[in-house]
């Protein structure tokens, strides 16, 4: 029996904003994680392990970030002849054209495309979450069930429920309640941005709402699209019980970085059966040099320590020199830290340098340092602070 024809879309396009200066020059699917990972290469190793080999990727902010670490998909097995990675770039020429406002609007544009391409299933994905996830699993159950729309969903923090699309789920897996950022969630589960649609179904029920809501848009598809589903009893859910984290937040992003410092992490990278794989650069091994001192932390290849670094995360090509300390902090490539400076709880983003007995970040919030930043020497950077400060080009 064959297999469902399955059809990924990569929702790569989002500005981001959330993760601040982080997103300032890259695409967020771009941003670095855990080293050497990017969070696109989470969706697309789960197509890979999951056999799906048509991926289509939206991009839309700084797509030249992105288009470098995809390297036509190579990394995932899906640079073929037909079929494998395509990006979708916005384009101008028909009524669909124009520049997306929402994920559900970017499902409306592309359309034509994936009427023409007749999948069994639509699963539509965002980039920015660490989880791993058979794609295929969750494909078959939907085909079972008859359903419009399968929403996988997570348990969250009561206290962050706010920031995601709440269900209800009542007999069975039938969702028979979903509330799009609510400003009192009813509960704490939570939908991870991974659906699987029913194409054919889904894109008619986009064209009727489209017309129904006129210029205010489909946005994203929690606004009007999945409710409308719901509503009809066209929602069913599927339950992730292992780890799956957001990081779309500054403070998201740290904590992910500290899950992954555990002795136990909650995801094995390198697990041959499952293997979370990225764009390899090249990179000699580390150098930890005499005198040095690291504990609990991540180091990546290219990198070269001299100081002490505790519970952190050191990306290729980070320097931390002599007499220099970084305490529960992530590092992104080519940053360094000179002698006698100390970077506490901070997130140091692409070649940033730390001057020579400078102190960065403390106690308290998640202290950002934007790319090839300088903080000059014996500079005191407070905790919680953003540098340079997003909003200081608007004075």
């Amino acid at each position: 029996m064959a297999l469902p024809r399955v059809l990924v879309l990569v929702l790569a396009g989002g500005a981001g904003g959330r993760l601040e200066l982080l997103t300032d020059q890259r695409a967020k699917p771009a941003v670095p994680f855990a080293g050497v990972y990017r969070l696109i290469d989470f969706p697309l190793s789960n197509c890979q392990h999951s056999h799906v080999s048509d991926v289509w990727v939206s991009v839309q902010f700084h797509p030249t970030s992105l288009a470098q670490h995809l390297a036509n998909g190579r990394p995932w097995d899906l640079d073929r002849t037909a079929g494998g990675l395509l990006t979708l770039p916005p384009y101008r020429g028909t009524e669909r054209g124009g520049w997306v406002s929402g994920t559900a609007d970017s499902l409306w544009r592309y359309a034509p495309l994936i009427r023409d391409f007749a999948a069994d299933a639509l699963v539509v994905v965002s980039a920015d979450a660490v989880y791993k996830l058979d794609y295929r699993e969750v494909v078959d159950g939907h085909l079972e069930s008859g359903a419009e729309v399968t929403m996988v969903t997570t348990e969250v923090a009561a206290d962050d429920a706010a920031r995601y699309g709440i269900v209800e789920v009542g007999d069975g897996d039938r969702v028979r309640d979903y509330a799009y950022k609510p400003d009192q969630p009813r509960t704490t589960t939570a939908t991870n941005e991974v659906f699987v649609f029913s194409p054919g179904p889904t894109l008619d029920r986009l064209e009727t709402l489209s017309t129904e809501v006129g210029e205010e848009g489909l946005e994203d598809l929690g606004s009007h699209l999945l409710p409308a589903q719901t509503r009809d009893g066209r929602a069913r859910a599927h339950a992730l019980d292992s780890y799956w984290r957001d990081v779309g937040t500054i403070p998201a992003y740290w904590a992910a970085h500290q899950d992954f410092l555990s002795p136990e992490p909650p995801l094995d990278l390198d697990d041959p059966a499952w293997a979370v794989h990225t764009r390899g650069g090249r990179h000699s091994a580390a150098r930890v040099l005499r005198g040095a001192e690291i504990e609990g932390s991540l180091v990546s290849g290219g990198t070269r320590v001299a100081g002490r670094v505790i519970g952190s995360v050191l990306s290729p090509g980070v320097v931390v020199e002599a007499g220099a300390t970084v305490v529960d902090s992530v590092l992104l490539p080519g940053a360094r830290v000179r002698t006698g400076a100390t970077v506490t709880r901070a997130v140091l983003d692409d070649r940033v340098e730390i001057g020579e007995g400078a102190s960065v970040g403390g106690d308290g919030e998640i202290t950002l340092v934007g790319r090839e930043a300088t903080v000059g020497a014996g500079t005191e950077l407070t905790a919680g602070a953003r540098h340079p400060d997003p909003d200081e080009d608007e004075a």
